[in-house]
């Protein structure tokens, strides 16, 4: 009986699968501000060659998601107070726009399904898992502008939460969150009445409070 091994993986999906693992690691604050990351290393978590490894540490020091220093260290930003406030100012700008281009589509079923979103954020936070809230947090944010139909808007806005990712981390642990976040109710009830000024303001609190607190 011939028995065939498996097809390993092309290098391309291999460097997809590394590519978005990472990606999703960063952006969801599982690895701290200023952490080291090895080729090695990162292959050996997802089970391949230096080469996709290589190449999906490559594609996110471009996204600004990962650090190359002029030695070769890669690590995750620690970010300063100057960019911390340009990352709010953009994230402001950007999410502010896809809320407002999001409300005429904001029917009844989205406002049910941000409403379960925020009760997953209370108990991430009784529970304080600090990934879950944030992962949980980026969901209510991306499934309410996945309605404003502009891709390219919330691809930069991803990119956005791709960098200040660990920051973001760094930012619970200083907040000691007890309760939801105070603007997401307001979203909510801005959507629900077709208030679009209400809707803006409540959006722009929301994504540059914290942010603004870990600056200062």
């Amino acid at each position: 009986m011939l028995i065939t091994s498996r097809p390993e993986s092309t290098p391309s999906s291999a460097h997809d699968r590394v590519y978005r693992g990472l990606r999703s690691r960063i952006m969801h604050g599982e690895i701290a501000p200023g952490q080291a990351l090895t080729l090695r290393g990162i292959g050996k978590e997802f089970g391949v060659s230096m080469t996709p490894a290589r190449e999906s540490v490559r594609r996110l020091v471009a996204e600004g998601a990962l650090t190359l220093s002029t030695s070769g260290r890669v690590s995750t930003p620690e970010l300063s107070n100057e960019r911390i406030e340009e990352l709010a100012a953009l994230r402001s700008l950007i999410e502010v726009e896809l809320a407002s281009r999001a409300l005429p589509r904001a029917h009844m079923a989205l406002i049910e399904r941000l409403q379960t979103i925020n009760t997953s954020v209370a108990d991430m936070i009784t529970r304080q898992d600090a990934v879950g809230y944030i992962r949980s947090n980026l969901e209510f944010h991306r499934t309410l502008y996945l309605r404003a139909q502009a891709p390219a808007m919330l691809a930069m806005a991803e990119t956005v939460w791709l960098q200040l990712g660990p920051t973001m981390r760094a930012l619970y642990g200083r907040l000691r969150r007890k309760e939801p976040p105070h603007f997401h109710r307001l979203i909510i009830a801005a959507l629900r009445a077709g208030d679009e000024p209400g809707l803006r303001l409540a959006v722009r609190s929301d994504v540059t409070q914290g942010l603004k607190m870990l600056a200062g």
